[in-house]
Protein backbone atom coordinates (compact mmCIF):
# COMPACT_ATOMS: atom_id res chain seq x y z
CA UNK A 1 0.00 0.00 0.00
CA UNK A 2 0.90 3.36 -0.64
CA UNK A 3 -0.59 6.41 1.58
CA UNK A 4 -1.69 9.35 -1.00
CA UNK A 5 -3.71 11.72 0.75
CA UNK A 6 -4.99 12.71 4.47
CA UNK A 7 -7.56 14.77 5.46
CA UNK A 8 -8.33 15.19 8.86
CA UNK A 9 -11.20 16.89 10.92
CA UNK A 10 -12.05 17.13 14.32
CA UNK A 11 -8.73 17.38 15.94
CA UNK A 12 -8.42 19.43 19.04
CA UNK A 13 -4.87 20.84 17.88
CA UNK A 14 -5.55 22.07 14.21
CA UNK A 15 -7.57 25.71 13.18
CA UNK A 16 -8.81 23.52 10.71
CA UNK A 17 -9.51 20.84 8.41
CA UNK A 18 -6.16 18.88 7.61
CA UNK A 19 -5.26 17.90 4.26
CA UNK A 20 -1.72 16.93 3.39
CA UNK A 21 -0.87 14.94 -0.39
CA UNK A 22 2.18 12.70 -1.06
CA UNK A 23 1.85 12.46 -4.54
CA UNK A 24 3.36 14.61 -6.75
CA UNK A 25 0.71 17.48 -7.74
CA UNK A 26 3.08 19.69 -10.30
CA UNK A 27 3.82 18.85 -13.76
CA UNK A 28 6.40 15.87 -13.52
CA UNK A 29 9.32 17.03 -15.97
CA UNK A 30 11.44 13.93 -17.61
CA UNK A 31 14.15 14.82 -15.68
CA UNK A 32 12.86 14.83 -12.08
CA UNK A 33 11.00 11.51 -12.86
CA UNK A 34 14.46 9.83 -11.22
CA UNK A 35 13.81 11.57 -7.63
CA UNK A 36 9.91 10.24 -7.99
CA UNK A 37 8.49 7.03 -7.18
CA UNK A 38 5.90 5.84 -10.48
CA UNK A 39 2.57 4.40 -9.37
CA UNK A 40 0.83 4.00 -12.65
CA UNK A 41 0.32 6.13 -15.48
CA UNK A 42 1.54 9.84 -14.54
CA UNK A 43 0.87 9.76 -11.30
CA UNK A 44 4.15 9.79 -8.47
CA UNK A 45 4.87 9.62 -5.10
CA UNK A 46 6.96 12.11 -3.63
CA UNK A 47 10.02 9.91 -1.91
CA UNK A 48 11.04 12.52 0.60
CA UNK A 49 8.49 14.51 2.36
CA UNK A 50 9.80 17.64 4.46
CA UNK A 51 7.30 19.36 7.52
CA UNK A 52 8.98 22.99 8.20
CA UNK A 53 7.92 25.22 10.89
CA UNK A 54 9.99 27.44 13.83
CA UNK A 55 9.69 26.36 17.00
CA UNK A 56 5.76 25.20 18.31
CA UNK A 57 4.31 25.51 15.34
CA UNK A 58 3.13 21.79 15.61
CA UNK A 59 5.37 20.20 13.47
CA UNK A 60 5.25 16.85 16.21
CA UNK A 61 1.91 17.28 16.01
CA UNK A 62 1.28 17.00 12.40
CA UNK A 63 3.75 14.17 12.11
CA UNK A 64 1.59 12.08 14.93
CA UNK A 65 -1.70 12.70 12.24
CA UNK A 66 0.02 10.88 9.63
CA UNK A 67 1.72 8.07 11.90
CA UNK A 68 -1.73 7.41 13.40
CA UNK A 69 -3.35 7.31 9.66
CA UNK A 70 -0.74 4.72 8.58
CA UNK A 71 -1.08 2.44 11.82
CA UNK A 72 -4.85 2.54 11.07
CA UNK A 73 -4.66 1.70 7.45
CA UNK A 74 -2.28 -1.30 8.50
CA UNK A 75 -4.59 -2.99 11.36
CA UNK A 76 -3.06 -1.55 14.25
CA UNK A 77 -5.70 -0.83 17.10
CA UNK A 78 -5.61 2.73 17.91
CA UNK A 79 -5.35 2.09 21.67
CA UNK A 80 -2.29 0.65 21.00
CA UNK A 81 -0.56 3.40 18.53
CA UNK A 82 1.55 5.45 20.52
CA UNK A 83 0.34 8.46 18.24
CA UNK A 84 -3.30 8.01 19.20
CA UNK A 85 -2.67 11.51 21.82
CA UNK A 86 -3.20 13.52 18.89
CA UNK A 87 -6.73 12.57 19.02
CA UNK A 88 -6.83 14.62 22.19
CA UNK A 89 -10.80 14.24 23.72
CA UNK A 90 -12.28 14.73 20.40
CA UNK A 91 -16.18 14.46 20.25
CA UNK A 92 -15.44 13.08 17.05
CA UNK A 93 -12.30 13.05 15.10
CA UNK A 94 -12.63 12.07 11.18
CA UNK A 95 -9.89 10.89 9.14
CA UNK A 96 -10.48 10.42 5.39
CA UNK A 97 -7.41 8.17 4.49
CA UNK A 98 -6.74 7.52 0.61
CA UNK A 99 -4.29 4.70 -0.76
CA UNK A 100 -3.19 3.12 -3.50
CA UNK A 101 -3.44 -0.37 -3.43
CA UNK A 102 -0.67 -2.43 -5.08
CA UNK A 103 -1.79 -6.06 -5.37
CA UNK A 104 -5.76 -4.86 -6.56
CA UNK A 105 -4.45 -2.18 -8.77
CA UNK A 106 -7.03 0.54 -7.00
CA UNK A 107 -7.46 3.13 -5.21
CA UNK A 108 -9.21 3.43 -1.99
CA UNK A 109 -10.64 5.62 0.35
CA UNK A 110 -11.14 4.87 4.19
CA UNK A 111 -13.04 6.90 5.90
CA UNK A 112 -12.73 6.39 9.55
CA UNK A 113 -15.10 8.32 12.79
CA UNK A 114 -13.44 8.13 16.05
CA UNK A 115 -14.82 9.06 19.48
CA UNK A 116 -12.96 9.46 22.89
CA UNK A 117 -13.63 8.61 26.53
CA UNK A 118 -12.23 9.06 29.84
CA UNK A 119 -12.11 6.40 31.89
CA UNK A 120 -10.94 6.13 35.54
CA UNK A 121 -8.84 3.12 35.08
CA UNK A 122 -7.30 3.23 31.25
CA UNK A 123 -7.66 6.96 30.85
CA UNK A 124 -8.74 8.02 26.95
CA UNK A 125 -9.62 5.18 25.29
CA UNK A 126 -11.00 5.28 21.55
CA UNK A 127 -13.25 3.64 19.60
CA UNK A 128 -14.70 4.16 15.98
CA UNK A 129 -18.37 4.82 15.47
CA UNK A 130 -18.41 4.82 12.06
CA UNK A 131 -16.42 3.70 8.92
CA UNK A 132 -16.68 2.93 5.25
CA UNK A 133 -14.30 1.63 2.38
CA UNK A 134 -14.86 3.16 -1.07
CA UNK A 135 -12.58 1.27 -4.16
CA UNK A 136 -12.10 1.99 -7.97
CA UNK A 137 -9.52 0.57 -10.59
CA UNK A 138 -7.13 2.90 -11.72
CA UNK A 139 -7.76 1.84 -15.34
CA UNK A 140 -11.35 4.35 -14.63
CA UNK A 141 -8.90 7.28 -13.64
CA UNK A 142 -8.34 9.54 -16.55
CA UNK A 143 -7.05 12.59 -14.72
CA UNK A 144 -4.87 13.29 -11.67
CA UNK A 145 -7.64 15.53 -10.33
CA UNK A 146 -10.45 12.73 -10.26
CA UNK A 147 -7.90 10.43 -9.42
CA UNK A 148 -9.16 10.84 -5.25
CA UNK A 149 -12.81 11.81 -6.42
CA UNK A 150 -14.98 9.06 -4.97
CA UNK A 151 -18.71 11.13 -5.74
CA UNK A 152 -21.38 9.11 -7.08
CA UNK A 153 -19.79 5.56 -5.80
CA UNK A 154 -20.64 3.27 -3.19
CA UNK A 155 -18.75 2.33 -0.35
CA UNK A 156 -17.40 -1.56 -1.02
CA UNK A 157 -17.60 -2.01 2.92
CA UNK A 158 -19.50 -0.55 5.60
CA UNK A 159 -18.63 -0.87 9.44
CA UNK A 160 -22.03 -2.41 10.40
CA UNK A 161 -21.72 -2.93 13.93
CA UNK A 162 -22.32 -7.11 13.27
CA UNK A 163 -18.40 -7.61 13.06
CA UNK A 164 -18.38 -9.59 16.41
CA UNK A 165 -14.52 -10.52 15.89
CA UNK A 166 -13.30 -7.18 15.31
CA UNK A 167 -12.38 -4.86 18.36
CA UNK A 168 -14.09 -1.28 18.67
CA UNK A 169 -10.62 0.55 17.95
CA UNK A 170 -9.42 -1.77 14.69
CA UNK A 171 -10.55 -0.63 11.27
CA UNK A 172 -12.33 -2.71 8.92
CA UNK A 173 -9.49 -2.18 6.81
CA UNK A 174 -8.30 -5.77 8.62
CA UNK A 175 -10.37 -7.57 6.33
CA UNK A 176 -9.34 -6.04 3.44
CA UNK A 177 -5.42 -6.72 3.96
CA UNK A 178 -6.23 -10.12 4.93
CA UNK A 179 -7.70 -10.69 1.69
CA UNK A 180 -4.95 -8.89 -0.20
CA UNK A 181 -2.26 -10.25 2.21
CA UNK A 182 -0.81 -6.36 2.15
CA UNK A 183 0.57 -4.71 4.46
CA UNK A 184 3.19 -1.69 5.54
CA UNK A 185 6.51 -1.34 7.08
CA UNK A 186 6.21 1.79 9.47
CA UNK A 187 9.39 2.90 11.40
CA UNK A 188 7.92 5.51 13.94
CA UNK A 189 11.37 7.43 15.52
CA UNK A 190 9.94 10.24 17.50
CA UNK A 191 10.54 8.95 20.47
CA UNK A 192 14.31 9.31 19.05
CA UNK A 193 13.81 12.81 18.94
CA UNK A 194 16.36 13.67 21.43
CA UNK A 195 17.11 10.27 23.34
CA UNK A 196 19.42 8.01 21.49
CA UNK A 197 19.93 4.24 22.20
CA UNK A 198 20.38 1.51 19.35
CA UNK A 199 17.22 -0.52 18.96
CA UNK A 200 18.59 -3.91 17.54
CA UNK A 201 21.54 -6.23 18.12
CA UNK A 202 22.12 -6.77 14.47
CA UNK A 203 25.51 -5.90 13.29
CA UNK A 204 24.84 -2.63 11.77
CA UNK A 205 26.45 -2.24 8.20
CA UNK A 206 30.23 -1.42 7.95
CA UNK A 207 29.72 1.26 5.73
CA UNK A 208 27.31 3.18 7.84
CA UNK A 209 29.72 2.71 10.13
CA UNK A 210 32.50 4.34 8.38
CA UNK A 211 30.52 7.15 7.24
CA UNK A 212 29.26 8.08 10.71
CA UNK A 213 32.36 7.71 12.25
CA UNK A 214 35.85 6.77 10.32
CA UNK A 215 37.84 6.30 13.50
CA UNK A 216 35.77 2.87 14.18
CA UNK A 217 37.34 -0.02 12.94
CA UNK A 218 34.73 -2.52 14.05
CA UNK A 219 31.35 -2.58 15.97
CA UNK A 220 29.59 -6.52 16.37
CA UNK A 221 26.94 -7.79 18.59
CA UNK A 222 27.39 -11.29 19.85
CA UNK A 223 24.97 -13.30 21.63
CA UNK A 224 26.89 -15.37 24.88
CA UNK A 225 24.97 -17.30 27.64
CA UNK A 226 21.65 -15.56 25.99
CA UNK A 227 22.73 -11.60 26.39
CA UNK A 228 24.07 -9.62 23.93
CA UNK A 229 27.86 -8.65 24.22
CA UNK A 230 29.12 -5.43 22.21
CA UNK A 231 32.27 -5.17 20.77
CA UNK A 232 33.83 -2.19 19.93
CA UNK A 233 37.04 -1.09 18.39
CA UNK A 234 38.50 1.62 17.76
CA UNK A 235 41.19 2.01 15.22
CA UNK A 236 44.79 2.05 17.06
CA UNK A 237 43.21 1.30 20.20
CA UNK A 238 42.12 -2.05 22.61
CA UNK A 239 38.99 -3.54 21.96
CA UNK A 240 36.13 -2.28 24.50
CA UNK A 241 33.23 -5.17 26.07
CA UNK A 242 29.91 -3.64 26.92
CA UNK A 243 26.92 -5.60 27.84
CA UNK A 244 24.60 -2.41 27.47
CA UNK A 245 23.39 -0.64 24.07
CA UNK A 246 23.08 2.31 26.56
CA UNK A 247 27.11 2.26 27.62
CA UNK A 248 27.64 3.20 23.99
CA UNK A 249 26.76 6.58 24.46
CA UNK A 250 29.69 6.77 26.63
CA UNK A 251 32.12 6.20 23.28
CA UNK A 252 30.26 7.13 20.65
CA UNK A 253 28.53 10.73 19.56
CA UNK A 254 24.87 11.17 19.63
CA UNK A 255 24.91 11.82 16.22
CA UNK A 256 26.59 8.58 15.67
CA UNK A 257 24.40 6.85 17.33
CA UNK A 258 21.68 8.18 15.83
CA UNK A 259 22.57 7.66 12.37
CA UNK A 260 23.05 4.00 12.80
CA UNK A 261 19.20 3.67 13.74
CA UNK A 262 18.52 5.50 11.36
CA UNK A 263 20.42 4.32 7.85
CA UNK A 264 20.08 0.91 8.75
CA UNK A 265 16.30 1.41 9.36
CA UNK A 266 16.45 3.42 6.50
CA UNK A 267 18.28 0.71 4.48
CA UNK A 268 15.39 -2.08 5.57
CA UNK A 269 12.64 0.54 4.23
CA UNK A 270 14.28 1.21 0.97
CA UNK A 271 14.42 -2.56 0.09
CA UNK A 272 11.15 -3.49 1.20
CA UNK A 273 9.59 -0.08 0.58
CA UNK A 274 7.19 1.51 3.47
CA UNK A 275 7.39 4.84 5.92
CA UNK A 276 10.20 6.07 8.11
CA UNK A 277 8.81 9.10 10.49
CA UNK A 278 12.08 10.99 11.85
CA UNK A 279 10.99 14.20 14.09
CA UNK A 280 13.51 17.39 13.88
CA UNK A 281 15.65 15.32 11.79
CA UNK A 282 18.99 17.95 11.82
CA UNK A 283 19.42 17.30 15.70
CA UNK A 284 22.86 15.79 16.61
CA UNK A 285 22.96 15.92 12.86
CA UNK A 286 25.00 18.15 10.31
CA UNK A 287 23.70 18.94 6.83
CA UNK A 288 25.64 16.88 4.82
CA UNK A 289 24.82 13.83 6.65
CA UNK A 290 20.63 14.84 5.95
CA UNK A 291 21.12 15.85 2.83
CA UNK A 292 22.19 12.36 2.25
CA UNK A 293 19.53 10.42 4.03
CA UNK A 294 17.14 12.70 1.79
CA UNK A 295 19.13 11.92 -1.61
CA UNK A 296 19.14 8.45 -1.18
CA UNK A 297 15.21 8.32 -0.90
CA UNK A 298 14.80 10.46 -3.92
CA UNK A 299 17.25 8.21 -5.84
CA UNK A 300 15.30 6.04 -8.06
CA UNK A 301 18.35 3.46 -8.70
CA UNK A 302 18.29 2.91 -4.61
CA UNK A 303 14.77 3.12 -3.89
CA UNK A 304 13.11 1.06 -6.31
CA UNK A 305 10.40 -0.07 -4.05
CA UNK A 306 8.88 3.29 -3.26
CA UNK A 307 10.41 3.68 0.49
CA UNK A 308 9.03 7.31 2.09
CA UNK A 309 10.73 9.14 4.54
CA UNK A 310 8.75 11.45 6.34
CA UNK A 311 10.67 14.35 8.83
CA UNK A 312 10.06 17.65 10.27
CA UNK A 313 13.05 20.21 10.23
CA UNK A 314 13.71 23.88 11.98
CA UNK A 315 16.08 24.02 8.87
CA UNK A 316 15.76 26.08 5.79
CA UNK A 317 18.66 25.27 4.15
CA UNK A 318 17.16 21.74 3.97
CA UNK A 319 14.66 22.75 1.29
CA UNK A 320 17.00 23.76 -1.31
CA UNK A 321 17.92 19.92 -1.83
CA UNK A 322 14.45 19.77 -3.10
CA UNK A 323 13.87 20.29 -7.35
CA UNK A 324 9.77 20.45 -6.45
CA UNK A 325 8.24 22.47 -4.01
CA UNK A 326 5.08 19.79 -3.32
CA UNK A 327 6.95 17.44 -1.26
CA UNK A 328 7.59 20.71 1.20
CA UNK A 329 4.82 21.57 4.33
CA UNK A 330 5.00 24.90 5.84
CA UNK A 331 3.63 24.62 9.70
CA UNK A 332 2.38 27.40 11.27
CA UNK A 333 0.55 27.64 14.52
CA UNK A 334 -1.73 30.84 14.98
CA UNK A 335 -4.53 30.03 17.38
CA UNK A 336 -4.24 26.37 15.93
CA UNK A 337 -2.16 24.20 14.10
CA UNK A 338 -2.25 24.52 10.14
CA UNK A 339 -0.36 22.92 7.28
CA UNK A 340 0.00 24.69 3.77
CA UNK A 341 1.90 22.71 1.17
CA UNK A 342 4.76 24.79 -0.35
CA UNK A 343 3.21 24.45 -4.21
CA UNK A 344 0.13 26.28 -3.38
CA UNK A 345 2.28 29.56 -2.04
CA UNK A 346 5.49 28.84 -4.98
CA UNK A 347 4.10 28.43 -8.12
CA UNK A 348 7.90 28.04 -9.61
CA UNK A 349 10.78 25.38 -8.33
CA UNK A 350 13.01 27.76 -9.81
CA UNK A 351 12.96 30.04 -6.66
CA UNK A 352 15.48 29.53 -3.83
CA UNK A 353 13.45 27.79 -1.31
CA UNK A 354 15.27 28.91 1.82
CA UNK A 355 15.25 32.58 0.92
CA UNK A 356 11.86 32.76 0.87
CA UNK A 357 11.51 30.55 3.92
CA UNK A 358 13.76 33.21 5.90
CA UNK A 359 12.34 36.66 4.25
CA UNK A 360 9.32 36.49 5.86
CA UNK A 361 7.68 35.86 2.48
CA UNK A 362 5.70 32.73 3.30
CA UNK A 363 4.27 34.68 6.20
CA UNK A 364 4.48 33.19 9.85
CA UNK A 365 7.59 31.00 9.01
CA UNK A 366 10.01 33.73 11.60
CA UNK A 367 9.50 34.53 15.17
CA UNK A 368 7.54 37.40 15.71
CA UNK A 369 9.86 40.62 15.53
CA UNK A 370 7.71 41.93 18.46
CA UNK A 371 8.21 39.09 20.55
CA UNK A 372 11.89 39.68 19.47
CA UNK A 373 12.19 43.01 20.91
CA UNK A 374 10.34 42.26 23.80
CA UNK A 375 13.48 39.37 24.73
CA UNK A 376 15.63 41.70 23.66
CA UNK A 377 14.81 44.30 25.88
CA UNK A 378 14.19 41.83 28.96
CA UNK A 379 17.92 40.97 28.50
CA UNK A 380 19.20 44.51 27.93
CA UNK A 381 17.49 45.13 31.62
CA UNK A 382 18.51 41.95 33.07
CA UNK A 383 22.73 42.75 32.02
CA UNK A 384 22.87 46.17 33.90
Amino acid sequence: MKLLRIMADGLPLFKEKLDICFYAQQRVSDDQKEILYPLFSNIYLNPANGFIGINASGKTSVLKVVLLALEIINNEPINHIETRDILGNANKAVLNIFFYSESDKEICRLETAITSKRTKTEGTVYRIISEKIWSKPTDEITTRKSMLDFDGKEPVMVRNGQEDFLSDDVSIMIARNKKTGENMRVVNLLLFTNINMLLFSEDIPTEVITYLDPTIESLQFDEEDQKTIIRLKFKGKEEIVLSNPIELNNYLSSGTVKGMIIFTLAQEVLQKGGYIVVDEVENHFNKEIVTTLMRFFMDSRLNKNGGTLIFSTHYPELLDEYDRNDSIFIIRNRDGITVENLCTILKRNDIKKSDAYQSGFLEGTNPMYEAYMRLKKSMAAALK
